[in-house]
């Protein structure tokens, strides 16, 4: 780098590479190091990360609650959406990415940083998911990239556990399982190590907000959830804060076996990867969402708005939440939520998720039309024409197919 790094703010999580980072950044830089930790939802892995990244060498420590942010202005959003990648990934992970970076941006400028650095790897989807995030907010900053640094060392898990053991780094990672994890009040994700065997079964021991479905509840859990223009707002008629509700239907769904996935997806840089997932209230609310939609949502404007899924999907996935397409995107998947409001009623029992009721206010059912019983308001003989028109091009097109 053309300009001397003086003081850098580094994305900490007080984990194997951050921890070693810390250590890195100082002998290789010669810089002031300021950790920041985003609160969103690990619960008990943040204990005691103060006292370790002073120890480590960071001059500072941010430890910021960010959950009811992370829940009402990344997590809600993407429900409004169904934000889903490859049919199956609730996008735990990606979502909370764009959070950490905007933060960190703020936390560099209030302590005249000129620099910030992530422990993402030169292969996987966080590096870009930070960076771009970066570039979007504050183009001019320094980023050190430390698996990509020309000055970086560690070639793997192992190498870096080796250095954190000769410098009494202390670390939860062991050869013996060397998997990483991050969670978040969506989710919790496992990748790496054994589990890049993708014929092997994921080891029980791995789980940490689901129970398995043998082990989950003899008899059914039934939960409501009231949704307000497309949020969730309650559960079980009792309204709570957006971090607060994720907090409860997370534990009401693992309970019940709720929200395991085992995935190959493709990652951004062009490589396909092995993720376990755990997001037990996320499963919960996105089939809840949709139920609400299914009587709310107009027929034409859910194609539009479902076509547009995998866009969203994609778009969040590759790190592009600051970006204008994603902007415009998000007001037109928010128009559609407009009358999206009412309550899903949902049968939870040994890893099944069932929408078992609906109602609203704004429903656009009516069991006046749709009864198979007699009724007053709905003309079948109107159907004849309607069947004819639509099949006219289907005649003509045979017709001229078999024109001797």
């Amino acid at each position: 780098m053309a300009n001397k790094i003086k003081k850098v703010v580094l994305a900490y999580s007080g984990g194997l590479d951050t921890s070693v980072i810390v250590r890195w950044l100082i002998e290789t830089y010669k810089c002031e190091v300021i950790c920041f930790a985003a609160d969103v939802g690990q619960k008990e892995e943040l204990s005691g990360l103060e006292e370790k990244a002073i120890n480590t060498g960071a001059s500072k420590i941010y430890i910021d609650n960010l959950q009811e942010e992370f829940a009402r202005d990344f997590v809600f959003p993407a429900l409004r959406a169904n934000a889903i990648y490859e049919g199956t990934y609730l996008l735990g992970t990606s979502l909370a990415r764009p959070l950490i970076a905007k933060r960190q941006i703020e936390i560099a400028q209030l302590e005249g940083a000129d620099s910030v650095s992530h422990g993402a790897t030169g292969k996987g989807n966080d590096q870009v998911r930070f960076e771009l995030t970066y570039i979007a907010l504050n183009p001019s900053i320094n980023i050190i990239a430390t698996w990509r640094d020309e000055h970086w060392k560690f070639n793997s898990r192992e190498s870096m556990i080796n250095y954190a053991r000769k410098h009494k780094i202390p670390i939860t990672t062991t050869k013996a399982k060397p998997y990483s994890s991050d969670r978040n009040l969506l989710h919790i994700s496992h990748e790496g190590g054994i589990l890049e065997d993708t014929w092997a079964e994921p080891p029980e021991d791995i789980f940490v907000l689901t129970k398995s479905p043998e082990a989950a509840p003899d008899k059914p859990t039934y939960v409501e959830i009231d949704f307000k223009k497309g949020n969730p707002v309650a559960i079980n008629g009792k309204k709570m804060s957006p971090a607060k509700l994720m907090d409860t239907i997370n534990i009401v769904a693992g309970n019940n076996g709720i929200g395991r996935l085992d995935m190959v997806e493709n990652r951004f840089v062009g490589m396909k990867s092995r993720g376990v997932y755990e997001t037990p209230g996320g499963t919960v609310l996105w089939m809840a969402h949709r139920a609400v939609e299914s009587i709310t949502m107009d027929r034409e404007v859910m194609i539009m708005r479902d076509s547009l899924i995998p866009k969203y999907a994609q778009l969040v996935y590759n790190g592009f939440w600051y970006s204008p397409e994603m902007k415009t995107l998000q007001t037109y998947i928010d128009a559609t939520q407009e009358n999206v409001t009412g309550t899903a009623r949902m049968k939870l029992y040994k890893g099944n998720c069932i929408v078992v009721g609906r109602k609203s206010p704004n429903s656009l059912y009516s069991e006046a039309f749709a009864t198979f019983e007699k009724d007053q308001v709905y003309n079948q003989k109107d159907a004849t024409g309607f069947i004819r028109l639509n099949g006219l091009r289907l005649r003509i097109q045979n017709i001229l197919k078999n024109k001797p």
